[in-house]
């Protein structure tokens, strides 16, 4: 049976951006969802996929291009997943990073809540991550130009993965996303790999030696490296780490790991230092964090600062409260809260964000804080209150899928003065405060850009009780 030819959509306007980033047009009622668009394009859509409800397409021809539309600065782009709105203007992006937190919030939320204050941009719009994970491949993704070199050969890849396509990494020759020695390092690594005969990872088959590359940096010009590989060959690791600590001084930890699992997760593996120190230190404020191979940290530093110092002015304490920061993580959060609380007790499901979170204490000489290590939805109940306090104010900065609701309904029976709010996702956000709105009124939405050139936005929202 021959299957059924998609049609082409002629002349169709880019009329807004959908929550996942896509651009969005309408053809006969149908929404199509259409990638590396910006609204006021005019375009040939050729339809790739149909379902129920909407259709995806991909964009064919250009009739008119949209007034919000820049130059992409990166050779990947449209390739790589990455920095996927780099060719919207930054002042537009944020303008429809606001309306979508506004829009969760009416369409989701249904509550009352006042103008949304403009978004906090992002003081660099490149080179703003202090984490990049990098995967190895042997099947690398070909591009037009590659496919076009008949005698192409060389298939091994250090970089990203395709979008959807777990086997194919796309190999990077430059990222804008990371400041040097991150290129550097990486491409040395690869040229190193390539000269010594380093096998390269197989997704399908889980073959080959080489599998990840994690560089981490600090403001104050630290480096950490981190090589993931899925044997314990120890002289080709140690050679290959030798040549690192030998070409590049910057470099003040590096390490490595032996993850013979099938999944590349590395929070369950051992992490072996191999020299330098067995962390790096971010300071913000004047307060330190000690940042551990396999630790959670914001990876927009700068904008973190601005994420937890907004978050310490919702927070309005006077000295005498008692402070709930729920999801702690690292306790960056605590930590900032802290100084002006009378005690600040954390939860946090990982036991070893826990203890990166105890020793940023006792870092930073936090005598008023304390960190419990639990399942959240679990351990929140009337005993731990009795145990700890009623707290005054309770932080929350749950992961995307937002708050359990045993977490929620904690909340409501602890009926704190005021809840400061911090999201990765405002459609969660907006689920989860709809299930307060009777008890609290929202005060105050602070957006707070994180990651350029994506649809991802960090959004602060002020509760107060009635």
């Amino acid at each position: 049976m021959a299957k059924k030819k998609l049609p082409l959509i002629e002349k169709a306007e880019i009329i807004s951006v959908g929550n996942d980033g896509k651009a969005v047009a309408k053809y006969d009622g149908m929404v199509i969802f259409v990638p590396f668009a910006a609204p006021g394009d005019i375009v040939d859509i050729q339809i790739v996929s149909k379902k129920k409800s909407f259709s995806e397409g991909k964009i064919i021809r250009f009739h008119k291009y949209s007034p919000f539309r820049v130059n992409s600065f990166c050779e990947h782009f449209g390739i790589c997943g990455g920095c996927s709105w780099q060719h919207v203007n930054y002042q537009y992006q944020l303008e429809f990073k606001k309306q979508n937190i506004a829009d969760n919030f009416q369409r989701i939320g249904k509550f009352e809540f006042p103008t949304l204050s403009e978004p906090v941009s992002s003081a660099n719009i490149t080179h703003y991550r202090n984490k990049l994970e990098y995967t190895f491949s042997n099947r690398r993704w070909l591009t037009d130009n590659d496919m076009s070199d008949l005698d192409q050969k060389d298939l091994n890849g250090l970089g990203f993965h395709i979008p959807r396509l777990f086997d194919k990494v796309l190999d990077i020759k430059t990222c804008h996303l990371q400041p040097e020695p991150s290129n550097s390092i990486r491409l040395a690594v690869k040229e190193y790999a390539q000269q010594h005969n380093y096998s390269f990872y197989d997704h399908r088959k889980h073959t080959g030696f080489l599998r990840n590359l994690v560089i981490r940096n600090s403001s104050n010009g630290e480096v950490m490296v981190i090589l993931v590989v899925s044997q314990n060959d120890q002289e080709k690791i140690h050679a290959l780490l030798d040549y690192l600590a030998e070409s590049f001084s910057q470099i003040t930890s590096l390490m490595y790991i032996v993850n013979t699992k099938l999944n590349d997760s590395l929070d369950d593996q051992k992490v072996v230092l191999y020299s330098g120190n067995p962390y790096i230190t971010e300071v913000m404020d004047d307060l330190k964090f000690r940042i551990r191979p396999l630790s959670f940290f914001q990876t927009n530093t700068t904008q973190a600062l601005r994420l937890y110092q907004i978050t310490v002015e919702m927070a309005a304490l006077a000295g005498n409260e008692l402070v709930y920061d729920l999801y702690s993580g690292t306790g960056t959060i605590a930590a900032f809260i802290a100084r002006q609380a009378k005690e600040v007790v954390g939860i946090e499901y990982s036991g070893s964000a826990v203890a990166d979170a105890r020793e940023n204490a006792i870092l930073n000489n936090l005598k008023n804080v304390k960190f419990i290590s639990g399942d959240i939805a679990k351990v929140l109940n009337s005993d731990f209150v009795a145990l700890h306090g009623s707290p005054e104010v309770v932080i929350t900065d749950p992961p995307r899928a937002g708050m359990h609701g045993n977490v929620v309904k904690a909340l409501l029976e602890i009926n704190p003065e005021r809840i400061v709010y911090v999201s990765c996702n405002p459609a969660t956000q907006a689920r989860d405060i709809a299930l307060i709105a009777n008890e609290y009124k929202v005060l105050r939405v602070q957006p707070v850009d994180m990651f350029p050139h994506t649809y991802h936005i960090e959004n602060i929202a002020l509760l107060e009780k009635r």
